[in-house]
């Protein structure tokens, strides 16, 4: 299908937002740009959390600032109307005349939603809002979800034999795993780790595996390492308290917290994790990465607690083990071939618009 002029330009919002991953987090991905006579004027996106809007950026790129008031400006999320860490966009593009505004969608934000463009129409200026907006829902799904829902978006991940195992049958004795990923699935891994703004395993994990937990094969942030220690198992000495992110572990038991080691009180219920969730999601943090183990990703899935799963499945075959978990509520599920290993991304939560 033939896009339309809005449409085009509102593609252009999207690339560039793409830009601000990894850096902009839990601020959404933003892009704008500034057309007159169509003809791109200016351009900007999103660059660092804390740092100038798109808007903002895009107006000021215009060298010749008298035209602004003959051109339209495309954004992909509807631009803010409170002061945060910048002042309100609306603002400025009331205070610049600009005579025709195009959003992609409204930001859920409760600050915002709704805002930005009542006080741009209100001062005359001709505001649509829609376009491409399952589009721009999807590229931003990680802050859409944590201010719909109040909760992190939630990715599954883990990696399968070809007859459906996850790892051997292990105990303390026996506690090198199973390796399934290749070289190039590994690295999408860490991709996907830079992605999210958390990463969550188990208890067993922890002891079994002692990982880092953080980001080596790609470019990107440490994301927020997380896990369970109920009765204090966990020694002192594990990799996820070195340091080199922060870590948050839940306990049953009142524990003091140190630089990078937070401890929150987690009581000992059975259905414990939208409470986990809760907890993440005020401290803003928007999207976890689950790694593992079985019981912990089974609890996710039992629960309905995730967004998107990716499954790795090998050629392996282990005949006996720990069985992988198994997804049946599924709305949409994409699969690529990697180095011989079929990797498939299962969507429950179909964003689209409101």
């Amino acid at each position: 299908m033939t896009m339309t002029q809005d449409e085009k330009y509102m593609a252009r919002c999207l690339s560039l937002a793409e830009l601000g991953r990894n850096f902009v987090a839990p601020n959404p991905m933003v892009g704008a740009i500034i057309v007159h006579n169509d003809t791109i004027i200016g351009e900007g996106w999103h660059q660092q959390y804390g740092e100038t809007h798109a808007e903002r950026n895009a107006i000021y790129s215009v060298e010749n600032q008298s035209i602004l008031s003959e051109s339209t400006l495309y954004v992909n999320l509807e631009p803010c109307a409170h002061f945060g860490n910048t002042p309100p966009c609306a603002d400025l593009i009331i205070t610049k005349k600009i005579k025709r505004v195009v959003i992609g969608c409204l930001d859920p934000n409760p600050k915002v939603s709704g805002k930005g463009v009542a006080l741009m129409r209100d001062a005359g200026i001709c505001v649509k809002v829609g376009v491409l907006e399952n589009e721009s829902r999807e590229l931003n799904k990680r802050f859409i979800i944590l201010q719909e829902k109040k909760r992190p978006f939630v990715l599954l991940k883990w990696a399968q034999t070809a007859d459906g195992f996850i790892d051997y049958l292990r105990t303390e004795n026996l506690s090198k795993a199973l390796r399934i990923s290749n070289d190039i699935t590994t690295r999408f891994t860490h991709k996907m780790r830079a992605e999210n703004m958390g990463i969550m395993v188990g208890t067993n994990t922890i002891l079994l595996d002692n990982p880092l937990l953080t980001v080596r094969y790609w470019c990107g942030k440490n994301p927020t390492r997380i896990t369970f220690d109920k009765s204090g198992k966990i020694p002192a000495d594990v990799l996820i308290k070195n340091g080199e992110s922060k870590t948050i572990i839940f306990s049953n038991e009142l524990r003091e917290s140190s630089k990078n080691v937070k401890y929150i009180f987690l009581e000992n219920t059975e259905n414990n994790l939208q409470f986990v969730l809760n907890e993440l999601g005020k401290r803003n943090i928007h999207s976890i990465l689950v790694e593992g183990g079985a019981k912990l990703l089974n609890s996710f899935i039992r629960l309905g607690l995730w967004d998107e799963a990716q499954v790795e499945t090998s050629t392996q075959i282990l005949n006996n083990g720990v069985k992988s978990p198994v997804i049946q509520d599924i709305c949409y599920c994409s699969e690529q071939i990697i180095e011989g290993h079929s990797c498939k991304h299962i969507t429950r939560t179909v964003l689209g618009s409101r």
